[in-house]
């Protein structure tokens, strides 16, 4: 292990109000990057499955219900893996996978956005959101944006068209043309999130990362709701790797720290105090 990242997930499976059946005790830390130690059998080579040798750096996005690699090893299934970014450093790219992943996977597999569309995301200062306003704008869709003003600047940054500070604007009102897809990253009132519907095109699309609410739609103007589980993609994993090191996605440390301090980044985590991307180095 070169390094785990800490991610939101893993502070609500350790509360257990996430629904991801895991068997205690359980080691978390499913977003990865490390290198190749060892090899089973019928992996790697030109045979192989996956293509992968022993001292490859790689990273990846293992099954959540498995333990993870908050520690000096992990064992890791081949199908989770992908060479790793060059561009960056090997513990910086734990941050990439899961959040990049479900980013993708929000506006494209569940979203269906093309290029030409509007999207709006909902807490786009957060991690998932940089990805998802980044990605959106490269594919040539019109990115709205809420953010709040500490974040407001990176989220412009990352390509957003318009930015709302929700904290001094009602979305409501600054939105001034429907969108194709609402996409929800944030905790909120369940009845804030149905009225926001509203400003989804007759026929659009709905969808949420909030696991632990229902996503609204609109079946009267067949506007669909979709939350995002986000699923392992080797390919999409590879191409998020190619946009790093191609200089299109920048992925965001914010704290890096030793595997000693991870139970105290959890009860940071449970008191709500946590923010941005923590990448968790063995040693």
């Amino acid at each position: 292990m070169a390094a785990s990242a800490f991610n939101a997930a893993d502070a609500g499976m350790r509360g257990g109000f996430l629904p991801i059946p895991v068997v205690l005790p359980h080691v978390p830390g499913y977003d990865v990057s490390g290198t190749v130690d060892a090899l089973g059998d019928g992996v790697g080579g030109t045979t192989g499955e996956g293509g992968l040798q022993v001292g490859d750096a790689v990273i990846g996005f293992l099954p959540m219900e498995r333990d993870g690699g908050a520690a000096e090893y992990v064992i890791a299934p081949v199908e989770a893996l992908v060479p790793a970014p060059t561009k960056i450093p090997l513990p910086d790219a734990a941050g990439l996978p899961s959040v990049a992943l479900a980013a993708w996977q929000a506006l494209f597999d569940l979203g269906e956005l093309t290029a030409g569309q509007r999207v709006l995301v909902n807490g786009a200062g957060g991690v998932v959101g940089k990805y998802a306003v980044a990605l959106a704008a490269r594919a040539g869709v019109h990115v709205v944006a809420t953010a709040s003003p500490r974040s407001s600047a990176a989220v412009r940054a990352a390509g957003a068209d318009q930015v709302i500070d929700h904290t001094t604007t009602d979305v409501l009102d600054a939105v001034d043309e429907q969108v194709d897809v609402l996409v929800n990253l944030a905790p909120v009132d369940p009845d804030r999130f149905a009225a926001l519907v509203a400003l989804v095109r007759d026929g659009g699309k709905v969808v949420s990362t909030t696991a632990f609410m229902a996503t609204p739609g609109d079946e009267t103007r067949g506007v669909s709701a979709a939350t995002v589980f986000v699923l392992p993609d080797r390919d999409r994993l590879t191409e998020l790797v190619s946009l790093v090191d191609s200089g299109d996605l920048q992925v965001e440390v914010t704290r890096r720290i030793l595997l000693t301090e991870l139970p105290a980044l959890h009860v940071e985590a449970a008191a709500g105090r946590l923010e941005g991307k923590v990448v968790v180095e063995p040693a």
